[in-house]
């Protein structure tokens, strides 16, 4: 009698073999996986090193360069409009060409339009080089979810997705004490400020280097019919763990990845997925009030409470510290928790805590509440980005994540049009009052349309209503 296989699986494929995806998802942590992880990570360093990076100079680039209202608006949104752009583009371009592809083309723009905008002799020419910057790293968050939600094993996606974005987190404070050393300074004649753009160019030249030596993700090679090199890759790493001991189980055969050309990008708005697209896009939309407001707005927050410029980066400077802090204690618990719930707990942590940051009446209390939304806000962060990897199937998954941090990166673009106004007009409290007002909707959305997710592979995941697989044995015993 002849065996049927699943449609994905080739047809020399055998039962006990099973699918690209199938021998992924039964793979312990390896030495790859590791690897992927820290590159990776260190590539969305650069990514919030460079969000953060105008929102904690704005003092300093109105001062540097005599910037008008409008003008300085423009600074700060230029990378989100050039981030919202390449957040679609290179999205689908990785569902396209490939993860590894997509990878090593976005860094290099940044990096070559990041020096430019250190050399920037005027606003107009900062503008454009951060727009261009801002195009090439604006799918590094889509692209980094999706290879590692390709990647990673079921059981310890959440955690090591959260080991990459802790990586990354530590960019945060790096722009707040680096500013607050360099901004004072003018190294080899040079201003501070330039300085900083010149160390995210050659930091992100170092890791677009790194990251030429990482595989394409077999999970897409399988995804787009390149099976057999997928095989090649997935064998060596079983050979990899069996020569460390590892007794693999046998792959679950419902466990196959869902061919490209039967999904093409409007299956985001099928009846399907539509629901969950709605989701993602609201959450993007609103989630950056409180991520990204705080970290753009809260240097000029602190100057309308009457504190210097080099105050209020020392303020920010420890706050930050915060963002590193909080991703790290994700680690336990983003696997404990049902991701949706997670979200929801840290978008009302974060509208609480910026609420009495807002208020906030001395230098102490506005470290003290900074800090903790800054721990809080990461928890949050940790668990949105796991999940937003999660919910599609891998032939539009970049794409997914693409189009929903293009609304996140569109909306921070607008921000300072939106907040930067309350702000003269209201004050700094009425700032986070309109941020915890978009947060709590994003939690009724969240918890009213979010699928759960946590524990499931992804082929389970992207399917309405799944439910969590069974634990082998091998995930058991751990």
């Amino acid at each position: 009698m002849t065996a049927e296989y699943p449609p994905g699986i080739p047809d020399d494929a055998s039962p006990v073999r099973g699918s690209i995806a199938a021998r992924l998802n039964r793979l312990p942590i390896g030495r790859v996986h590791k690897l992927a992880v820290i590159f990776v990570g260190l590539g969305l360093f650069f990514d919030t090193y460079e969000v953060f990076l105008a929102g904690t100079l704005s003092a300093v680039l109105k001062t540097q360069f005599g910037l008008s209202p409008d003008t300085l608006k423009a600074v700060l949104a230029s990378a989100f409009v050039g981030q919202f752009l390449g957040a679609i583009f290179f999205g689908r371009l990785a569902d396209r060409l490939g993860r590894r592809q997509a990878f090593v083309l976005n860094l290099a723009i940044y990096s070559v339009f990041s020096l430019i905008g250190g050399l920037a002799p005027n606003a107009t020419v900062l503008v454009i080089a951060r727009f261009i910057a801002g195009l090439g790293l604006g799918a590094e968050l889509a692209l980094a979810d999706a290879y590692l939600s390709d990647l990673l094993p079921p059981k310890f996606r959440g955690r090591y997705l959260a080991w990459a974005y802790t990586t990354a987190f530590l960019g945060i404070p790096a722009a707040g004490f680096l500013a607050r050393w360099l901004v004072p300074l003018k190294p080899l004649g040079v201003s501070g400020w330039r300085w900083m753009f010149f160390i995210g160019a050659l930091g992100a030249l170092l890791v677009w280097v790194l990251r030429r030596a990482l595989p394409e993700s077999p999970r897409w090679l399988e995804s787009v019919g390149r099976t057999e090199e997928a095989d090649r890759i997935v064998t060596s790493w079983e050979d990899d763990a069996r020569r460390s001991g590892a007794d693999l189980p046998p792959p679950q055969q419902d466990e196959v990845t869902v061919s490209q050309d039967r999904l093409p990008v409007r299956v985001l708005f099928s009846r399907r997925f539509a629901r969950r697209t709605f989701m993602q896009w609201t959450i993007n939309g609103l989630e950056v009030f409180g991520y990204y407001g705080f970290g753009s707005l809260a240097p000029l927050v602190l100057l309308s409470k009457g504190y210097s410029v080099v105050s209020s980066l020392t303020f920010l400077a420890f706050t930050y510290i915060g963002y590193p802090v909080g991703s790290a204690l994700s680690l336990p618990i983003i696997e404990r928790l049902e991701r949706k719930v997670l979200i929801a707990a840290g978008a009302a942590g974060m509208a609480i805590t910026g609420l009495l940051f807002g208020y906030a009446p001395s230098a102490f209390w506005i470290v003290l509440w900074g800090f903790l939304f800054t721990v809080i806000s990461n928890i949050f962060s940790n668990a949105f980005h796991v999940y937003l990897g999660e919910i599609y199937p891998t032939a539009v998954r970049a794409t997914a994540a693409g189009a929903a941090y293009s609304i996140s990166r569109l909306v921070t673009a607008l921000l300072p049009y939106i907040l930067i106004p309350v702000l003269d007009h209201w004050g700094g409290s009425a700032v986070f009052t309109v941020v915890a007002i978009a947060l709590g909707l994003l939690i009724i959305d969240v918890l009213a349309l979010g699928p759960r997710t946590t524990g499931l592979a992804v082929e389970a995941a992207d399917q309405p209503d799944a439910e969590p697989l069974e634990p082998r044995p091998s995930q058991a015993a751990g």
